[in-house]
């Protein structure tokens, strides 16, 4: 796969196995922490990540990430909420909410954009698809230019503290987080906005 793709570029062609399997890679464990947090249990959990990425694997064709950011994230954090109240409806369950509020609620409180659990549903998802993409696009770099990214993007060392550390210039540390940066936004392209 050509890696200048983006990420949900990559799924609009539902035969790339490897782009969906990227997707279940990267959405199934951010969809079973927010279940745990419904008191799903294990099966209920697994059963319901993949009926969430199934509703998205079938409806992506569906999907429109313009004009707004976070398209994607709000998208997928619609089908979630729905799956989740469907699941309880068919096996007639009430799972304690967060914080103690009645279930309805918080699924009302996922499908509003406006509201503090669907602020929070997206710095998660934000947080957790950067770690994903950092991850995925770690391999396409020299470990100095990584670690020159890492130190300074991540680590907030100054360009120059980290040119003295690896032996190399300001410039190549500059260069280093642009290239890592330009990298994880393409990829990232409409996953984070």
């Amino acid at each position: 796969m050509d890696t200048s793709v983006s990420f949900l570029d990559s799924l609009q062609y539902t035969s790339d196995e490897e782009a969906w399997g990227r997707l279940v890679g990267m959405y199934s464990p951010l969809i079973r922490g927010w279940l745990k947090r419904y008191g799903a249990s294990l099966d209920d959990m697994e059963d319901i990540t993949q009926e969430v990425l199934t509703v998205v694997f079938r409806r992506f064709p569906e999907f429109r990430r313009e004009p707004r950011p976070g398209a994607f994230r709000a998208w997928l954090r619609t089908i979630a909420a729905n799956c989740l109240r469907d699941h309880w409806r068919k096996k007639n369950k009430q799972p304690p909410g967060i914080g103690g509020s009645d279930f309805g609620q918080v699924v009302a409180q996922l499908q509003d954009p406006e509201s503090g659990l669907s602020a929070q549903w997206n710095r998660e998802h934000d947080r957790h698809v950067i770690q994903y993409l950092l991850q995925e696009v770690r391999p396409a770099f020299t470990e100095k230019t990584w670690s020159a990214f890492q130190r300074f993007a991540l680590d907030g060392l100054s360009a120059d503290d980290v040119s003295q550390e690896l032996g190399i210039s300001v410039n190549a540390v500059f260069v280093a987080k642009s290239r890592v940066l330009s990298r994880l936004r393409q990829r990232g392209l409409g996953l984070i906005d």
